[in-house]
């Protein structure tokens, strides 16, 4: 009965943890829109310039109803999802390989110390190049965006493995899928999953950057703010604007749910 008593006491400190943490999230958001709701009533900013929040919410409304809307939103996301899962794979394979393998480590990583210092935005002339502006450029784009992160901490969570445990494979003779698999792969994985955070979040920026930078007129949010710069149509850029930030606030939500999932024996450890 009293652990009955006891785990019911941490749940409701969790949901209560939990509620505090949104309304903390909400806080500065609210004051915003009820700061600039408040300027647009009483005419402190040219309506022309800064539309109101209700303008504003009714071209969302209308541009909700259009079928180009939610076919720039999947393009968004399609690209966002293909690019990443290419950089993060590539990442994790290339940062682990780096840490446990000498002579991978001893070819590639001054190369890979170089050209992580080249600006991802140095490489858009040379991709548009070779593949135009379409959806493989951009691709590209976003998945360089994602490896350098990912293949860092990846290299770090590999590097900072206690020497002890090598040891131990080595005495106990573990094949070597074995080791990645129950030693090397989760000892790293919190490094890892910063790493997938990060690249996560420059997977979204790249998305839409490269929709700004190769914009060659085709779908996706980016594409969407475009449309609206060229019209002048500062409710449709708004709308664009809320819409990027609140999928890369949802995807960093759900990396982070998954993230707590995987690594749930560490906080049973």
């Amino acid at each position: 009965m009293a652990e009955q008593t006891v785990g019911n006491n941490r749940s409701s400190g969790k949901d209560a943890g939990k509620i505090v943490k949104v309304l903390q999230a909400l806080l500065l958001p609210v004051l915003f829109i009820a700061l600039w709701a408040t300027a647009s009533a009483l005419q402190w900013i040219d309506a022309k310039l800064i539309p109101s929040p209700l303008t504003v919410w009714s071209s969302a409304s209308h541009s909700f109803s259009q079928p180009e809307f939610w076919q720039g939103f999947a393009a968004s996301l399609s690209r966002n999802f293909a690019g990443y899962v290419i950089g993060a794979g590539l990442g994790v394979a290339f940062g682990v390989a780096l840490g446990t393998t000498r002579w991978i480590s001893w070819i590639f990583a001054p190369s890979f110390n170089v050209l992580r210092q080249v600006s991802l935005f140095a490489w858009l002339p040379l991709i548009s190049t070779f593949l135009g502006y379409g959806n493989g450029a951009k691709i590209l784009f976003i998945s360089l965006s994602v490896f350098y992160p990912v293949a860092l901490h990846s290299l770090e969570g590999v590097s900072s493995i206690s020497a002890k445990y090598s040891e131990v494979a080595k005495v106990y003779q573990f094949p070597q899928l074995y080791t990645y698999r129950k030693l090397i792969l989760p000892a790293a994985s919190p490094q890892i999953f910063v790493g997938l955070q990060l690249g996560l979040i420059f997977a979204w920026l790249a998305t839409v950057g490269s929709e700004f930078l190769l914009a060659n007129y085709g779908v996706g949010l980016g594409n969407l703010v475009i449309r609206g710069r060229e019209q002048f149509n500062v409710s449709l850029i708004i709308l664009g604007m809320f819409s990027i930030g609140i999928i890369g606030v949802i995807l960093n939500a759900v990396l982070t749910r998954i993230e707590s999932k995987v690594l749930r024996w560490q906080q049973r450890a």
